[in-house]
């Protein structure tokens, strides 16, 4: 270790000779995860350790989400528990980052003034000399500030052991939909260099990693130099060692030809898109600024379907958006029908602070939200039953995963289509890829048996 980093851990991760330890929680989307994984990296290159305690911890911190309401109300809560812990052992250090402490610094300096540490999701790298003010300052330390440049080039993750290694590509939105508040909370689009991508996804892979998933708020705007996101994957997709490669999340507008025509050349992109439709209505995808109108969609789902035979398609809906009439609700009903998703996410909509729709004066009342949730709901899970039903029979390649929550004597993994399977242990292990059969549909997830003598690839 050098004099200067040397100094640096003296300086932050160690008090009287004693190690520092910090414990950190992660909610929302994927985006997060990774982010968290950086922010790990480089507490440890600061001397801190990571617990798995809070309580046993010196610096306590929480990486959100403030894409819907329900995600907010948790971290309030959570704070509240910590907030015992700060009573007991005034020197824990707390800290709000991500997305809500971006959107709602203001209300956690005025409810919750023993947060010492508000951070912005642009502003990660600055954390370790925060924390150092932290131990000085009486008052809380906010920084928010967006950028238009911010990528964290050069900057690598801290992984756990594990199977996927989420890479960020690109950060931001320009796409403004009224209902989202992700461009107020991570800015506009920027893109990492194609060589750094490049870099991590290697270093992935030498440390095991046999899946890679690509991530952006809308990752498929990739766009770097001369570098389109299809120029990117087909990039990825020849690195030595890669498995499979996912990515999420795209937007419908930027589905391209090329696009479809890479993923259908390397067996190692796996047959898997995430269309967020959101809603049905033309008169209601436009109040959304969605930039597709219903029939665009349904071509589009043609055209990849067209490509990819069988690839697995999910998607998100979101129900009760304001002026949702009955009729507009029953054109999403009908694009579900038509389409016959493997899956979706599906929401209430939920207003968010500083967004267009908020203005809207039309809003649904949470009682038909919630009927026309529990429709979407219901739909849907006939849809991933149908659409499961049709790989009985067939065998799969499966990279197992986790242990099942079914049963210790059961491992999940999934189908390159994105479809969750659980098959006896027998012989094989975590990280290995396997064939098997699938004999039966259970709810939204398959069971299958591996196939006999089946090795691992």
């Amino acid at each position: 270790m050098d004099s200067l980093k040397t100094q640096t851990v003296t300086q932050i991760g160690l008090q009287s000779g004693k190690i520092k330890k910090f414990y950190i929680e992660t909610l929302g989307c994927q985006m997060n995860l990774a982010d968290s994984e950086l922010i790990i990296s480089m507490l440890n290159d600061e001397g801190f350790i990571r617990s798995d305690n809070p309580y046993k911890s010196d610096l306590i911190l929480i990486n959100t989400c403030s894409i819907r309401e329900k995600a907010e109300e948790k971290v309030y809560s959570q704070l509240g528990r910590w907030h015992k812990i700060k009573k007991d052992k005034p020197e824990v250090i707390i800290g709000v980052l991500g997305c809500m402490a971006q959107n709602l610094k203001q209300d956690i300096l005025d409810n919750k003034p023993y947060v010492d540490i508000i951070l912005g999701p642009d502003s990660y790298r600055k954390l370790p000399m925060i924390i150092k003010r932290s131990y000085t300052d009486k008052k809380s330390i906010v920084d928010t500030k967006l950028s238009r440049f911010e990528v964290y080039e050069g900057l690598f993750p801290k992984r756990k052991d594990g199977v996927n290694a989420w890479i960020s590509i690109m950060r931001g939105c320009d796409k403004f939909c009224t209902f989202c508040i992700v461009p107020f909370t991570r800015g506009r689009e920027r893109s990492r260099s194609l060589e750094s991508i490049v870099e991590e996804a290697e270093n992935a892979v030498n440390s095991g990693y046999r899946e890679l998933t690509l991530l952006g708020q809308n990752v498929n705007s990739y766009n770097s130099g001369d570098h389109k996101f299809h120029n990117l994957l087909e990039v990825v997709s020849k690195i030595s060692g890669v498995d499979r490669i996912r990515y999420t999340s795209p937007h419908p507008q930027d589905i391209t030809d090329e696009l479809l025509d890479i993923m259908y050349k390397y067996d190692n992109i796996c047959n898997y898109i995430h269309l967020p439709l959101q809603a049905g209505s033309d008169k209601i995808l436009k109040r959304m600024h969605r930039s597709y109108s219903k029939k665009d969609f349904l071509v589009l789902v043609e055209k990849i379907r067209l490509k990819l035979p069988s690839v697995g398609l999910s998607t998100d809906i979101i129900v009760g958006f304001p002026g949702e009439t009955d009729n507009d609700f029953l054109e999403t009903i009908d694009v579900m029908n038509l389409v016959e998703f493997d899956s979706a996410f599906h929401f209430k909509y939920s207003p968010r602070n500083g967004t267009k729709a908020t203005e809207f004066e039309d809003h649904i009342s949470e009682s038909i939200k919630q009927r026309r949730l529990e429709k979407v709901i219901s739909l849907q899970k006939k849809h991933s039953i149908k659409r499961n039903q049709h790989l009985i029979g067939s065998t799969q390649k499966i990279l197992v995963e986790k242990q099942s929550k079914m049963s210790s004597d059961y491992w999940a993994g999934r189908t390159d289509s994105n479809k969750w399977v659980i098959f006896k242990k027998g012989k094989v292990k975590i990280n290995e890829m396997v064939d098997v059969i699938i004999t039966d549909s259970k709810g939204i997830s398959l069971k299958g048996e591996l196939v006999s003598g089946a090795k691992a690839a």
